[in-house]
């Protein structure tokens, strides 16, 4: 696919930190919600300055996994609408560009945990997210999926509001020669194995999130590969993180981790170039990528097409 690289905003939780809002477990970054909306207006109006073309709602941590369940039944549509409010209001601000807002679909049943997935019971909570963030949302995006069936479950969610979906899967972050080679999700099922339910499953694009810029590009590759092979027009995207290695050690955002100093903008968007010539589309930043980096993407890529 030839055309304009799109920009995806940055990781919401370090932001939130930086501009002043309280982050801890086991709310995350719902806390915000609850507590500092202005700021979470703030993120996404900083993101979109520094030239995203895409901001996502904050509803990543609004799930029973962070806020419980008691407070998921008695707060969580308030607060899903909420989030789809305020990314709206940010994107409606900006009279110079469109930008679109995705409504953010997180693994319901917890980050890096494609082991607790319950099939039975997904619909009951991906259902309210959509039915509120829906008045809101341009463009449905299922994130940092682990499983091919958390792919589909939100494909199964988002079929009756007519807007497109994007899937986002998390990688394996390992870097041996073979993880290199044949890139894995993180519950196992390959790269090409998730192309190949993506390029039959209506998705309009789909992208990998939440590991390591080092290994974005071959999982795009395999994409870009199973897409021509089928002869489907999906977009790819990447929107990579800049934790410490450290951070796989259990369940993400388990406890606040370190991001590496190495992944300055400058960097970043070297890694971010490799991508879009490997086939990437659409780029930005997940854990650990602020809004700085995503201006250093913007300014490299904002008149690039693959």
């Amino acid at each position: 696919m030839t055309g304009k690289i799109r920009i995806l905003d940055g990781g919401m939780s370090r932001e939130l930190l930086r501009l002043g809002a309280e982050l801890k477990q086991p709310e995350w970054s719902a806390l915000a919600l609850i507590n500092t909306p202005d700021i979470v207006r703030q993120v996404h109006e900083d993101f979109i300055q520094a030239g995203a073309d895409v901001v996502t709602t904050n509803s990543y941590a609004l799930v029973p996994y962070h806020i419980g369940e008691e407070r998921f039944q008695q707060e969580g549509r308030r607060l899903i609408a909420l989030s789809g409010r305020l990314a709206r209001e940010a994107a409606d601000a900006e009279t110079s560009r469109k930008v679109l807002v995705a409504g953010g679909l997180p693994p319901i049943f917890g980050s890096y945990e494609p082991e607790n997935f319950d099939p039975a019971r997904v619909q009951d909570y991906l259902s309210v997210l959509v039915e509120e963030l829906a008045p809101y949302s341009d463009v449905w995006l299922g994130e940092t999926l682990s499983l091919i069936a958390e792919g589909e479950a939100v494909r199964q969610a988002t079929a009756s509001t007519g807007k497109p979906f994007w899937i986002s899967f998390t990688l394996e972050d390992s870097d041996t020669a073979e993880a290199i080679s044949n890139p894995k999700l993180r519950g196992g099922e390959t790269v090409a194995a998730a192309a190949e339910w993506a390029a039959s499953s209506g998705a309009s694009a789909l992208l990998f999130n939440c590991a390591k810029p080092e290994v974005m590009a071959n999982a795009v590759k395999v994409a870009s590969a199973v897409f021509g092979q089928k002869g489907v027009a999906l977009e790819i995207g990447v929107y990579a993180n800049a934790l410490d290695s450290e951070a796989d050690d259990g369940a993400a955002n388990g406890k606040l981790h370190g991001t590496r100093a190495d992944l300055t903008g400058a960097s970043y968007t070297g890694f971010a170039c490799e991508w879009v010539e490997a086939g990437a589309t659409m780029v930005g930043g997940c854990c650990g990528i602020g809004a700085e980096h995503i201006h250093s993407l913007a300014s490299t890529l904002r008149h690039r097409t693959n």
